[in-house]
């Protein structure tokens, strides 16, 4: 394990870029970060609210899911957050264009309901993207969560699957014929099996009568942060204290990868030969890589 850079706020949402250098979102400090293979970092726009999850959309943009903002505590070197921002307005998908830093704001709203923290986000091969929303809590009250479907032209957003227990990470099988989310405070992993782009398969039920299929679940005090898939189909997850979870496709826990903080929070599969992995230690502001002995997934863009 190899310190790749300090000094963030609260880093998350991590891409590998081509070049060498790491996207990566500061929730704390609003912005996108580049971060060059030195460890070098160059804000590339500021977006405020609370960024959070990033990907590449098919038009070289880089898509964010902005949660609206938290407040933070800091004490002996560890950030967390500390609640809705006291200027919460509500959430959004911003677009940035990673050379001019000009950024668009996509959406706020599926028809009249409000997007309330969107928080990660994956695309397919056809160019839409899948997104949760976890939501905020405010006060006595929480938000419900959701998954929704997107288009990077403004021109279409689907509520696909509601609700969901603060929906975190999300991703798709290589096939991209199943899609993955994680619940924070459960612990668990949850899959859809996919009918078309943006199709939930409806036949689907479990003993609740929703619509997920249980991969796993943790034990004890774990959470679930946001995820990545490697090659033979296998889901990483950033679990909170524990490190990096590794779970199989049918359901099994392969092995859990110790960090070196509690606050492993997102993870991304990059290099030449997509084996090395890059994960966030968001409350110390650090991004880590080593060598893995899983390839990653091609990610769709």
């Amino acid at each position: 394990m190899q310190e790749f850079a300090v000094g963030l706020r609260f880093p998350e949402g991590p891409i590998a870029l081509a070049d060498g250098s790491l996207l990566v979102v500061e929730i704390a400090a609003g912005n996108l970060t580049r971060i060059d293979p030195s460890g070098g970092k160059t804000v590339v726009a500021h977006l405020g609210g609370g960024p959070n999850g990033a990907a590449i959309g098919p038009d070289g943009r880089c898509y964010v899911c902005n949660n609206g903002g938290f407040e933070w505590r800091e004490r002996d070197g560890v950030l967390l957050p500390a609640g809705t921002a006291k200027d919460y307005s509500g959430g959004s998908i911003q677009a940035v264009d990673l050379v001019t830093g000009e950024v668009d704001v996509l959406y706020t709203h599926c028809g009249e309901q409000r997007l309330n923290g969107p928080n990660d986000i994956v695309f397919d091969r056809t160019g839409g993207f899948w997104f949760t929303d976890h939501g905020h809590t405010h006060g006595r009250h929480r938000d419900r969560g959701a998954v929704y479907y997107a288009q990077t032209d403004g021109s279409l957003i689907t509520e696909a699957v509601f609700p969901v227990e603060m929906p975190n990470g999300i991703a798709l099988s290589p096939n991209e014929q199943t899609l993955y989310v994680a619940e924070t405070v459960t612990g668990r992993l949850w899959s859809w099996s996919l009918e078309a782009p943006g199709r939930v398969a409806r036949r689907q039920r479990n003993i609740l009568g929703g619509m997920g299929q249980l991969v796993y679940g943790l034990g004890g005090f774990q959470l679930f942060d946001s995820m990545a898939v490697d090659a033979e189909g296998n889901i990483h997850v950033g679990t909170v204290p524990s490190g990096i979870s590794v779970v199989s496709a049918d359901g099994q826990l392969i092995e859990q990868i110790p960090m070196p903080e509690r606050f492993a929070t997102n993870l991304c599969f990059g290099g030449a030969e997509l084996d090395e992995i890059f994960v966030t230690l968001s409350s110390t502001g650090r991004v880590v890589r080593a060598k893995s002995r899983f390839r990653g997934a091609k990610l769709a863009f």
